[in-house]
């Protein structure tokens, strides 16, 4: 099989990948985008089944296309999906499915990539690994498989008829671990959640959307996270419209709050006393905002509708004042777990001195310390929002400036013989 060459190899064609075809077509710069599975695999896939878009639709999009919904609406899945499919055929992005990546090897003494794959072989000046965050579930090893209790993560969560007859404990209260919960309680189940560190902005406030706040109060720009808040998740929902969490709510609604998972024994699982301060620190997180976009408001005069009742507390459930530390799971009735309990980044096939000691990507803003290689759809790659689908677009852009000023500097060729000295009028050379 002939070895194929090209200027840039894409890894991934999710929303990374895509734009990142669109930036590299803009600049006129050759390239291949290989997918192992289908164009934005994990939004059709390795959702569960009701997932929406926890941005509207006016936001969460790349510039070039709207979503076919309503501008406030939170986009499906599925509609997401069919999103990039139309982006791709858009923008004659060249993406080649059924493609899986087997390793990246620098070809010694040469500027070029040799990159295996299941199709062949592939040389590239520049490789894109456009694969994102969400590669390798975390699943802790806490319970063992012999405790009997039915197991996965939550991108293997599909919908509550998936689970046997029972109790859930979801051990996780970011945005995945809550909406997972809220859907098993509305389906009559009785829920427990861990709830860790988190922020929990409001869904909107004073008639706009929490991705307008942050855009106005300069926080998606933020280069990174406040000290103390590295591994916090944002506990927020395009669920059912669109909806503030409220852990109290939620408790008030039937599920048990619980502190961080701890240690499993002989059926009984224990929880961190910490869940009084996880639920403070989200209530500060929020009124911050409110109090930031109530500034925002007096300071440019907006005529927006007030809204008391988002500073509303509801009282403290029993779970929160008398929390549950120790937990005997049978007796509880709980036959399952679901572990929202976030992602590892899998950069095996990527064969070169890139990686920290934990395997993550030593980059800046995305371009790596391995001249020629790049990441893309990392968290906080270059602020914070760039896990979002319009923060991905930019952060692309980013990268196409970079590979094109580097193959500017590669097409440099000093003229091999000197320009010839000319006499001025006053005899002298210039």
């Amino acid at each position: 099989m002939p070895i194929e060459e090209t200027d840039v190899l894409v890894v991934g064609a999710g929303q990374a990948g895509i734009a990142m075809s669109e930036h590299l077509r803009d600049r006129g710069i050759a390239h291949i985008v290989v997918e192992k599975d289908r164009i934005a695999e994990r939004w059709r896939t390795g959702r569960w089944d009701s997932l929406v878009a926890n941005g509207p639709a006016w936001h969460d999009r790349f510039p070039g296309l709207a979503f076919d919904v309503d501008d406030d609406a939170f986009a499906s899945k599925d509609e997401v999906a069919a999103y990039f499919d139309a982006y791709a055929a858009q923008i004659e992005a060249p993406v080649r499915t059924g493609v899986e990546v087997t390793s990246v090897r620098r070809i010694p003494g040469r500027p070029v990539f040799e990159v295996q794959t299941s199709s062949g072989v592939i040389r590239a000046g520049h490789v894109v690994a456009a694969t994102g965050p969400f590669q390798k579930p975390v699943i802790p090893e806490v319970v063992p498989e012999a405790a009997g209790l039915h197991q996965l993560h939550s991108s293997s969560y599909r919908n509550p008829q998936q689970l046997p007859e029972g109790g859930v404990l979801v051990v996780g209260a970011g945005s995945s671990g809550v909406q997972i919960a809220d859907e098993l309680r509305r389906a009559g189940r009785q829920v427990h959640i861990a709830v860790g560190p988190h922020d929990r902005p409001p869904r909107s406030y004073r008639d706009r959307d929490f991705c307008w706040w942050l855009g106005v109060l300069g926080k998606w720009e933020a280069a990174a996270p406040r000290p103390g808040a590295e591994h916090v998740t944002i506990a927020v929902s395009g669920a059912r419209g669109g909806h503030t969490v409220d852990f109290r709510r939620l408790a008030a609604e039937g599920i048990t709050l619980l502190g961080r998972a701890g240690a499993y024994r002989d059926g009984v699982m224990s929880f961190a006393g910490d869940l009084a301060r996880n639920i403070a620190a989200g209530d500060a997180n929020h009124f911050e905002l409110l109090d930031e976009a109530d500034a925002y408001i007096e300071r440019n005069g907006l005529d927006l509708p007030e809204e008391p009742e988002a500073r509303v507390i509801l009282p403290d459930p029993p779970c929160l004042t008398e929390p549950i530390r120790e937990l005997d799971l049978a007796a509880a009735g709980i036959t399952s777990i679901v572990w929202a309990t976030g992602f590892a980044v899998d950069y095996s096939w990527i064969e070169l001195d890139a990686f920290d000691e934990r395997g993550r990507p030593r980059h800046q803003r995305g371009v790596s310390v391995e001249p020629g290689l790049y990441f893309l759809g990392l968290p906080w790659q270059s602020r914070r929002g760039s896990s979002f689908i319009w923060g991905v677009w930019h952060d692309a852009r980013y990268l196409a400036d970079q590979i094109q000023i580097q193959r500017g500097y590669s097409a440099y060729a000093p003229r091999r013989e000197p320009a010839a000295r000319q006499l001025t009028a006053t005899g002298a050379l210039s």
